[in-house]
């Protein structure tokens, strides 16, 4: 099951219906303490899993947010309906920029978010739903197109946000090694993106390496299962 939304929370009984879903089937429950909230840069990107109400309303009270990027896309359940009422009440700019944690990213949504980052008012909060992999990779690419390093960018793939490199979403980091090896201190990043980035030749490449030894079933296992990554 993945929502038992019923797409309306202009009522008492909507609102309630919206909440049910996001704590107990979009498991927002968890979420309630643990916010997995960072800075990217300081005063102009922050980083969360995707917030409930009164904490994007602590983020914007205390970071001056102006801007809120959803990375799960228009997925129509309890928590993405009471994140996009919230962000209207506190008058945040919505983005919505779905990126995906266990393909290869896609050059016209890395083109497209780097657009976004140009034009957007900061500071922004960007969010998945735990803030570990799509966050993850849109930080390490704010990074890159602010003309920072690919050792920067990595840190934003770690576990200190939950990041499993030995997954499947382990083909994020092979897309930054992959700047790092071919464009890296040769060209602009997104230039490289543009002229030369071959997304399915990435995919070719990573599932070829990507055998299944015990380490890297183990954290699948984990990632996908027990905890339940989108």
């Amino acid at each position: 099951m993945d929502t038992i939304y019923r797409g309306d929370i202009s009522t008492r009984s909507g609102r309630r219906n919206a909440w049910i879903d996001a704590l107990f089937i979009d498991h927002a429950i968890l979420r309630l303490g643990w916010t997995n909230f960072a800075a990217v840069k300081p005063g102009a990107l922050y980083r969360s899993n995707h917030p409930v109400p009164f904490r994007l309303a602590q983020f914007t009270r205390e970071a001056g947010l102006r801007t809120l990027i959803n990375l799960r896309g228009q997925c129509r359940n309890g928590s993405d309906a009471l994140s996009r009422d919230a962000a209207n009440r506190f008058h945040l700019d919505f983005h919505d920029m779905a990126l995906d944690s266990r393909g290869a990213p896609q050059r016209d949504r890395i083109l497209r978010l780097a657009e976004i980052y140009r034009t957007m008012q900061r500071p922004a909060l960007i969010h998945c739903k735990s803030g570990a992999d799509r966050a993850g990779i849109a930080a390490a690419l704010f990074i890159l197109t602010e003309g920072g390093t690919v050792a920067a960018a990595r840190t934003q793939l770690t576990w200190r946000f939950g990041h499993i490199r030995h997954s499947n979403t382990g083909i994020l980091d092979a897309f930054l090694d992959l700047y790092e090896r071919e464009g890296e201190g040769r060209k602009p990043f997104l230039a490289w993106v543009a002229e030369d980035y071959d997304q399915t030749a990435l995919r070719t490449a990573y599932d070829a390496t990507s055998t299944a030894g015990i380490p890297r079933r183990i954290a699948r296992f984990l990632n996908d299962h027990l905890l339940a990554r989108e």
